[in-house]
């Protein structure tokens, strides 16, 4: 039997109410009809299929529940927010009071009690909500740790703590299932590799953005992880690596595209810039490539967004001062009819090709 997480639980749960309206209509129209003993054989077996459903993933089993999730994710998030913030200005506001062997206890205290709370409430939330929402202060405790700790025994700051900061996040995302954390890790490792190659090129730490093509590197690495990792059991976590690593490829190619000033290389700043224009273009066009073949729609969406950004700023480039605005946004338009029509195009032809290969 194939590994679900709870997204495959959820889409099965799904076709299931699909299927019996469908099937209701065909029995109207006098299409087909099943027997009594059908109906509930047919019945039995979705009940038995969707309570199995709902014990593991605690999915929506209906339109009314989905509504109510949709509140409780909202709930979740703005609560979990909350509570980190309401940590974090408790520190601050007295912090002072106590002395510094208080404070390190104090420390070490909430990073483990927040820890085990974490555990104790995944190990009885089926649900998930209060778990995420207990990691996330989890996390905050534990980025206060680390930042704290370093001004009480004056550590100078290094990028060395986003690799703790990564892997406690990483850890309570696969824990609790938290894609929040799950972000808030890859984050943290994208400037860790990025801090490094520039640290690696003699630029100090804390000046790696200054040199874009640092994240080109973590971003390639962070977008094979699921590629070498099966991450089907975590739902949404394929997606959020690949749709990050994908910003941290794009959006320097998109910076060095206009600021030549910022690269590595020791050329000339507009050829500079001409070969990340280029390059945006092909590497747009790629993505968008894999990401039909491999029917992957978060990266084809990826992909597509930014070849229409480079798209229109190239146009910018070329016609804004020369041409009226108004001849200048009718070619805007008349440029996303044809993007429109070679999606058409691409759409229509990777359609015949599934169903020659049906």
């Amino acid at each position: 039997m194939p590994t679900l997480n709870r997204s495959d639980a959820q889409q099965r749960a799904d076709d299931i109410g699909v299927f019996n309206r469908e099937l209701a209509r065909l029995e109207t129209e006098q299409v087909l009809q099943l027997t009594e003993a059908q109906h509930a054989s047919l019945y039995s077996h979705q009940q038995q299929l969707l309570g199995s459903y709902l014990a593991a993933f605690d999915i929506d089993h209906n339109l009314q529940t989905r509504q109510l999730s949709l509140g409780m994710r909202i709930a979740s998030f703005l609560g979990a927010l909350a509570l980190a913030a309401s940590v974090f200005f408790l520190f601050y506001q007295f912090w002072g009071l106590f002395g510094e062997l208080s404070q390190v206890a104090i420390l070490l205290s909430a990073s483990f009690a927040s820890f085990g709370l974490t555990l104790w409430v995944q190990r009885r939330d089926s649900s998930g909500y209060f778990s995420k929402l207990a990691a996330l202060v989890a996390f905050t405790c534990f980025v206060l740790n680390i930042v704290m700790l370093g001004q009480i025994f004056s550590i100078t700051p290094s990028d060395k703590a986003l690799l703790p900061w990564a892997a406690y996040a990483l850890l309570l995302a696969y824990a609790c299932g938290a894609r929040l954390l799950l972000a808030a890790g890859i984050i943290c490792l994208l400037a860790f590799i990025a801090a490094r190659v520039g640290i690696w090129n003699g630029i100090y730490w804390l000046g790696f953005g200054q040199r874009p093509e640092n994240f080109i590197p973590a971003a390639l690495l962070i977008f094979a992880v699921p590629l070498v990792i099966d991450q089907r059991r975590y739902d949404g976590f394929t997606l959020i690596y690949r749709v990050l690593a994908l910003l941290a490829l794009f959006l320097p190619v998109l910076v060095l595209a206009h600021w030549g000033e910022g690269s590595y290389f020791d050329y000339p700043s507009s050829h500079i810039e001409n070969a990340y224009q280029l390059l945006g273009f092909v590497l747009a066009a790629l993505v968008i490539w894999l990401g039909v073949r491999r029917e992957w729609p978060d990266v084809v969406n990826t992909g597509l967004t930014f070849f229409v950004i480079f798209l229109y700023t190239k146009l910018f480039d070329w016609w804004w001062e020369s041409m009226p605005k108004y001849l200048f946004f009718l070619v805007l338009g008349l440029s996303a009819v044809l993007i429109l029509l070679m999606l058409r195009r691409l759409r229509s032809r990777h359609g015949l090709l599934a169903g020659g290969a049906r």
